[in-house]
């Protein structure tokens, strides 16, 4: 592991200098376009989103919301959904550069009959601009300038203000369904300036976690990025 002017960076098998990060919330969480899968994680580097990581808050059954008929055929409530207002903490230490609050959280989308229309909004949503995209967010700086937005809070819960410092582990506000999101989930990236427009993704790790294994036991990990479809949870 290298250190150069107080963040952590590590040496990973397929990144060089990944900027080392801590899970940011209790809870379980499973893993939707992980780094580890592809590059760019979410299919575009709009954004500073090359490295992004998806984690969507779910129960002890790996399930973001339990099944019915009507998530089969229409959206859904976001207040449904498991990870809907869990605590979202500061995945580092750092600076509060950038809040915007008050997006709305909108209905939840998890039916190919919901899905295809709300994909065919994408670029309309990619012209509205950040907030349509990243809806109510948080950016923090550390000390060398690396930036690390944390995206899709929910509206109103928010409780930091340019300015802060934070620790890691600080609550940062709440799992939300704002801006580009189709279920409650967090969406973490790091890049190299707090200006989305212009950002440059920048490769993540987690300094430490448990993923639970294909052989259904729990591994602890550390300084890695967790699978696609993996379920994961703070050691």
């Amino acid at each position: 592991m290298t250190r150069r002017r107080g963040v952590a960076r590590v040496r990973h098998d397929r990144y060089v200098d990944a900027i080392a990060l801590e899970i940011p919330g209790p809870g379980r969480w499973l893993v939707q376009n992980s780094p580890a899968r592809r590059v760019p994680s979410h299919g575009t580097e709009l954004f500073g989103s090359r490295y992004a990581i998806d984690l969507v808050g779910v129960d002890a059954r790996g399930r973001s919301a339990p099944r019915s008929l009507r998530s089969l055929v229409t959206v859904e409530r976001p207040e449904a959904f498991t990870g809907f207002g869990r605590p979202v903490l500061a995945p580092l230490a750092g600076e509060v550069v950038v809040v915007h609050d008050g997006e709305p959280d909108h209905a939840a989308r998890r039916s190919a009959v919901t899905l295809l229309p709300y994909a065919l909004g994408q670029a309309s949503r990619v012209r509205e601009g950040i907030a349509a995209i990243a809806g109510n967010h948080v950016i923090l700086t550390a000390r060398d300038g690396v930036c690390v937005a944390i995206v899709h809070l929910k509206r109103g819960s928010i409780r930091v203000a340019v300015g802060d410092r934070v620790q890691a582990g600080a609550q940062l506000g709440e799992c939300g369904n704002s801006g580009n999101s189709t279920e409650p989930h967090v969406h973490l990236q790091a890049t190299d300036r707090a200006e989305m427009l212009a950002a440059r993704g920048l490769p993540i790790v987690f300094r430490c976690f448990r993923e639970l294994t294909r052989g259904g036991e729990w591994a602890e990990r550390t300084m890695a990025v967790p699978g696609e479809g993996s379920l994961i949870e703070a050691a």
